[in-house]
């Protein structure tokens, strides 16, 4: 706290830290306008009592002593500092009873609850004590984000500044209303997703805006967040889908089908939901999305890579609740699925979209009916359980045709060769 005593950050970086119930240990903890004990008759009176200052402000204190013992002088007192003592260099003798104390450029607390700063006899026994605040006016809070679970309830987080720590216990208010009437309402059950965060479980109002704004306040000052209108409506998100399941396709060397259940929650209102899907191989950190499973709850991967452990999530975004035109919030992803595509001596193309997709046949003709069947599934089929089972008809049409090209042209050993036929219409 004197001048010269290095910053909360120099000193952490040469100390080990200090275990979190050390800060409130009986030691530290400062206890507004109460006198640290004494010993005998003397008693003392340290001034100012507890004060608050900002981090750079200077400090002049005084212990004086009162009593009617004879010989109670302020000879021998000295000063301690959360149980540290001071150098006598930084106090002086103002008269036979009053001992002075000079601090400047002070740096912040080192607790919220105060620094302790004590005023000790000669025998080292406590006359008095009192609590130095020392931080900075709370900033205005910013980054204020609300999403509702249920349309009945509302969360929100906020970011308390852009500094950061005051060194003061700052208190945050979260509080709404509704925007064109009603009166001021104050959240009450805080910290429900982190520090800063509160939880509003019911009693909100739908298909009306509210505004929502954040107040921090401490010893030194008060700051009020921008305000956030929105309606409950347009907030609403969901627990990713639970039970998602990836399997083969039979022995299609470069497919996966995915599928899930959607997330229960919100079974009962009237909504859309928009479903992604990302997907990463076993040694790799990178995912791939996949953004075009629109409403279904199932999907197949194809382009994979044969004889490879992919990993995919599942992720829902409801949207069009009652109505609203607004996009809704996305879910966090679901718990990683593994699962493998079979093994093939030749190699897959590598990537992976929602829609099936065929090999490169060698044939002309056959490579333009499979893109116009192709396009047309694209165009109307999404995904499709029908579409999906022409298109494995083709397929098996399709390695039938190669098979027998092979053969034709010596390439397999044994088989029997000829002309492969489509499927039947």
């Amino acid at each position: 706290m004197p001048a010269g005593r290095p910053g909360p950050a120099a000193q952490s970086a040469r100390r080990p830290p200090r275990p979190l119930s050390s800060l409130w240990s009986p030691l530290l903890l400062c206890v507004l306008g109460v006198p640290r004990g004494g010993s005998g008759t003397h008693t003392a009176v340290i001034s100012p009592q507890d004060p608050t200052l900002l981090i750079g402000s200077s400090l002049q204190a005084t212990c004086s002593i009162h009593g009617d013992t004879p010989g109670a002088t302020a000879e021998g007192l000295y000063w301690t500092l959360n149980g540290r003592r001071l150098p006598s260099e930084l106090s002086h003798l103002l008269n036979t009873s009053t001992l002075a104390l000079a601090l400047a450029n002070l740096n912040g607390s080192r607790q919220q609850s105060g620094d302790n700063l004590v005023c000790h006899a000669r025998d080292g026994s406590i006359l008095a004590g009192s609590c130095l605040y020392v931080g900075l006016p709370p900033e205005k809070p910013f980054n204020i984000s609300c999403w509702s679970r249920n349309m009945k309830d509302l969360t929100c987080r906020w970011t308390p500044g852009a500094h950061g720590d005051t060194f003061l216990h700052t208190n945050y208010s979260l509080k709404y209303k509704l925007r064109w009437y009603g009166q001021d309402n104050t959240c009450e059950d805080y910290h429900t997703v982190g520090p800063h965060s509160c939880h509003i479980p019911k009693d909100l109002a739908l298909f009306t805006p509210y505004e929502i704004w954040v107040e921090a306040t401490n010893r030194l000052g008060s700051a009020r967040s921008d305000v956030l209108t929105l309606d409950v409506l347009d907030v609403v998100t969901t627990d990713p889908p639970p039970d998602v399941h990836v399997s083969r396709v039979g022995g299609l060397e470069d497919q996966l089908s995915v599928r899930w259940v959607s997330p229960p929650a919100l079974k009962d209102f009237l909504f859309q939901a928009k479903y992604q899907i990302r997907y990463r191989v076993e040694d790799s950190v990178d995912w791939k999305v996949v953004d075009d499973v629109s409403n279904q709850t199932s999907c197949r991967l194809a382009g994979l890579k044969p004889g490879t452990v992919y990993f995919v999530q599942v992720r829902c975004n409801p949207f069009g609740i009652y109505g609203s035109k607004k996009a809704g919030i996305w879910s966090e992803w679901s718990h990683p699925t593994a699962a493998s595509t079979p093994r093939s001596e030749r190699p897959g193309p590598g990537g992976g979209v929602c829609e099936p997709r065929g090999g490169e046949p060698s044939s002309g003709p056959v490579r333009r009916e499979l893109k116009q069947f192709l396009g047309w599934l694209k165009k109307h089929a999404y995904c499709s359980n029908l579409s999906f089972r022409l298109y494995d008809q083709w397929r098996a049409w399709m390695q039938k045709s190669h098979k027998t090209r092979n053969q034709d042209e010596g390439i397999l050993p044994s088989g029997r060769r000829g002309t492969a036929r489509g499927p039947a219409g």
